[in-house]
């Protein structure tokens, strides 16, 4: 620890010192490059005003349009590669962010991201879709660290901020772009911008993107290779945006958009069974070989939004009101796979006549409301004062099944047709001008907020007797054409299924469409409508498990039924959480020039805590609470001049203390308490506020002009992470011959998921003068150092009985292996006129962004595969 701060502490001071050195070393060269001053005078929001970035009291980055499109960045998940320290994944539609190790993958209705997505610095709760608005955009900024007091909700590791354009007054303008690329990919985008008059304009714009999978699918079953892997895209959208000005003291603007993502959805791949039969870590297979079957994966997914900014200008205090409406309608049906593919496989052998499945359902309808009083900026005493309100409905649905199980099982439902989420806040902030050098700045902000939900949840099982009560007579559920009926439901009320027939009932009210080969119905439909109570039992082939047969003789059996039918259902869901939280920043920022300060500060947020699932006579905690972070942070933001021309040098370093952190954790649901001592009957996960740990790191942000018209920017992020506190259930040892118990792990000492120690982003760019026109290139580079996936960092698992091995013998290695991708582009401006070339991921590396980890369950995200290709722009 001692070498650490001597080492940060060194650090600091080469910041404050580089930039007096080298003003010092200024000479009188005037022929500084154009692309070197636009970036020392990157306007951004970080602090909910227009600022200068290296004015910034903290790290923030940020990428215009035209370095989006350079950088190869067409959707939210590729900003890590020019961003270090920012990991995003995407695990069936949800988007999870992670800012330097703090992030959250709980995006159902239970929780909420931890990172705040923005559009034009309006939250959005849900960032389903957000794939869908890289277009037409002015910038993107992520700040990082905890932003609690002047962006609130959820900003515990930061916000991802996406800036559209906005409308221009009295021009007409515009652009047409079209694109081809490999992967039998193609696009176009465009926009077009008209004045209405002298004091408003309207701007319209819209993209299509057609983008085939980057898997390759390896099943040889006869319908199973023609399914198509994971990862096909067909996306589109439009935006329309209102700019009036009449005078200038007033501004109003209105945007709406309307997004839809179509194709094959984001499932992963199960690498367990991989794992177990060759001996092989992940980095020597092939992930993108998966072995698919079942059902076509599908994805759909609709986001439409309207929001609208008043600002009126009183003089010395302004006042602004933003109001926003989104509404998300997201359905996906997993593109299921058996696993990846190894070397030695015998791919013939596998059962392709299997659809077990995953399928999600997510609606949010939300609506945010903000009014702001701030001073003026050039006030000694500049300050804000407002109000937040935020309400969310959802309506999630989640099935998953276990089609041609031995007997007994089939499925988990949980449906939730009402989730509510109320949050409003107050806050402060301000910052006082005690010199012309001196600035002390601070905030606070309240924050209170309410989460309800009804619904079911649990599982579906069928337990269906045959000749002398032998167990059982297999179901499947959920074979080709199968489409669930989830919110559709026509009765998530528990109380007033209590007959057989009942349940039976509600059983088959799983189903929208039945799969042309499911047997639930034909099985138990004569329970439903009261002609048989023991159902319709016979056999088939495909349901045929060798020893058991329907009943013959048995007395019990009546007209061709089971000797019995035993059916289960999920629990009645109502849950609800209520908590409070308080933010504050305070620091002080010091001009050491005019192009360089020092500042310190320290800084707190939240995320919102939320509840567990309840199952009958379980002691599962209903809630959970919010996270905490702390973070102090001390820094230097200098631009000087090196051999005339403008560079910049931003060194920050940063101490967090995270608190509350939830960890998921197997806990017990049934618990016999007949039995001395009691006998737990089933775990399931649960969040619990059991972690804490420290981060501790910093940044370097580089920025050089060189010679010939060369720019340089390095970029990079060093994380130090470690859990403090934390004994959970080792999912991995879990053992069902004792009931689904799992041993204890203690998870002190360990690192952070998806936190690499090393975080390196490297971009060199030139343009040069050729012909009538201007030839430019770029290469960007990044480069991760190892991280672990999961919490349990790949240490050895220690059984029940005491037996212990190593995390590769029992399938769930979870170390991603240091890697570095490129992504190269070239273009030829001449006039209104461009056509550029581009690579992302030139060497097609294979990552692993997120994993889920379970009993036999290895599932591995990964980042995208290779692209490459050409684009025409012509702008008027």
């Amino acid at each position: 620890m001692q070498t650490y701060r001597i080492t940060v502490a060194a650090l600091l001071l080469a910041g404050i010192a580089t930039p007096l050195l080298a003003q010092q070393a200024t000479t009188a060269q005037s022929d500084t490059p154009a692309a070197a001053e636009d970036d020392a005078a990157i306007i951004v929001t970080a602090e909910r005003r227009d600022q200068n970035i290296q004015d910034v009291t903290g790290v923030v980055q940020s990428l215009s349009a035209a370095q989006l499109r350079a950088d190869g960045i067409a959707d939210l998940r590729q900003l890590q590669v020019a961003i270090p320290g920012l990991s995003i994944a995407n695990q069936e539609g949800n988007i999870e962010i992670f800012i330097r190790g703090v992030g959250s993958a709980n995006n159902t209705e239970l929780g909420d991201p931890a990172a705040a997505p923005h559009l034009n610095g309006i939250y959005i709760p849900r960032p389903r879709g957000l794939g869908s608005m890289f277009y037409d955009l002015e910038r993107v900024e992520v700040n990082k660290g905890p932003q609690g007091t002047l962006y609130g909700r959820n900003a515990l590791a930061g916000t991802i901020n996406i800036i559209t354009a906005r409308p221009r007054l009295g021009e007409t303008s515009g652009y047409v772009q079209g694109e081809v690329a490999n992967r039998s990919s193609y696009g176009f985008e465009g926009a077009l911008n008209l004045p209405l008059g002298a004091t408003a304009a309207v701007r319209a714009s819209g993209f299509y993107a057609n983008k085939d999978f980057g898997f390759r699918n390896a099943a040889t079953g006869a319908q199973a290779r023609t399914l198509d892997p994971a990862g096909l895209e067909e996306n589109y959208g439009g935006r329309l945006s209102l700019l009036w000005e009449p005078t200038s003291a007033l501004s109003v603007s209105i945007v709406g958009d309307y997004g839809k993502e179509t194709g094959t959805g984001y499932p992963g791949a199960n690498i367990f069974p991989a794992v177990i039969a060759t001996g092989l870590r992940p980095d020597q297979l092939d992930l993108r070989d998966v072995v698919y079957r079942g059902q076509q994966g599908v994805l759909d997914n609709t986001n439409w939004g309207v929001q609208g900014k008043l600002r009126y200008d009183f003089g010395s205090v302004s006042a602004e009101f933003n109001a926003s409406y989104r509404d998300v309608d997201f359905f996906q049906a997993n593109a299921s796979s058996e696993s990846i593919n190894w070397p030695g496989r015998d791919l013939d052998a596998i059962q392709y006549d299997n659809f077990s499945n995953n399928f999600w359902e997510t609606r949010s309808q939300s609506q945010i409301y903000e009014l702001r009083l701030f001073a003026d900026e050039e006030s000694s005493l500049r300050w804000t004062l407002g109000g937040f309100y935020f309400k969310e409905e959802q309506q999630v649905g989640f099935l998953s099944l276990a089609d041609r199980g031995f007997c007994c099982y089939s499925g988990t439902e949980f449906v939730m047709p009402e989730v509510e989420g109320k949050s409003y806040a107050f806050f402060a902030d301000t910052t006082y001008d005690v010199s012309d050098r001196l600035r002390l700045f601070g905030g606070m902000r309240y924050t209170d907020e309410t989460k309800s939900r009804y619904g079911i949840g649990g599982n579906l099982a069928l337990t269906l007797g045959g000749e002398n009560f032998d167990c059982c007579i297999a179901t499947r559920f959920g074979t080709e054409g199968f489409r669930p009926n989830l919110l559709d439901r026509p009765n998530f009320d528990l109380s007033n299924v209590q007959t057989p027939q009942q349940v039976a009932q509600f059983l088959i009210e799983s189903t929208k469409t039945p799969g042309v080969r499911d047997t639930l119905i034909q099985q138990i439909q004569t329970i439903a409508n009261g002609t048989n109570p023991n159902g319709t039992c016979f056999t088939r082939p495909d349901i045929d498990n060798g020893f058991v047969t329907c009943p013959v003789n048995n007395p019990s059996d009546r007209n061709g039924g089971f000797s019995y039918a035993n059916l289960g259902i999920p629990t009645q869901q109502v849950g609800s959480a209520a908590f409070n939280y308080f933010d504050f920043r305070l620091g002080a920022d010091f001009d050491l020039s005019d192009d360089s300060k020092v500042y310190a500060k320290v800084s707190t947020g939240h995320k919102a805590g939320g509840f567990n699932d309840s199952f009958n006579g379980s002691t599962i905690p209903e809630a959970f609470n919010p996270e905490k972070v702390v973070v102090y942070e001390i820094g230097s933001r200098n631009v000087f001049e090196l051999d005339g021309r403008r560079s910049v040098f931003n060194l920050t370093g940063f101490w967090y203390d995270y608190s509350d952190q939830v960890f998921q954790d197997l806990t017990c649901i049934n618990l016999d308490q007949t039995q001395v001592p009691p006998v737990c009957n089933g775990y399931s996960l649960v969040n619990r506020n059991i972690g804490s740990s420290r981060i501790r790191g910093f940044e370097l942000e580089t920025r050089f002009s060189l010679p010939a018209r060369i720019g340089l920017d390095f970029n990079l992020t060093y994380l130090d992470t470690k859990v403090t506190s934390g004994i959970v259930a080792d999912a991995r040892g879990q053992d069902f011959g004792a009931g689904g118990n799992s041993p204890l792990i203690d998870l002190s000492g360990n690192r952070l998921p998806l936190a690499s120690r090393w975080n390196v982003n490297a971009r060199i760019q030139q343009a040069i003068g050729l012909g009538s026109g201007t030839f430019d290139w770029q290469a960007l580079v990044n480069y991760r150092s190892a991280f672990f996936l999961s919490q349990f960092n790949e240490r050895d698992v220690v059984f029940l009985d005491g037996t212990r091995q190593t995390s590769l013998e029992v399938g769930f290695p979870d170390e991603q292996k240091a890697f570095a991708t490129v992504n190269i582009a070239a273009g030829y401006t001449i006039d209104n006129y461009r056509i550029e070339a581009w690579a992302s991921n030139l060497f097609d590396v294979q990552a692993s962004q997120k994993a889920l980890v379970g009993s036999s369950l290895n599932i591995r995200f990964l980042n995208d595969a290779r692209t490459f290709g050409l684009r025409g722009r012509v702008t008027f």
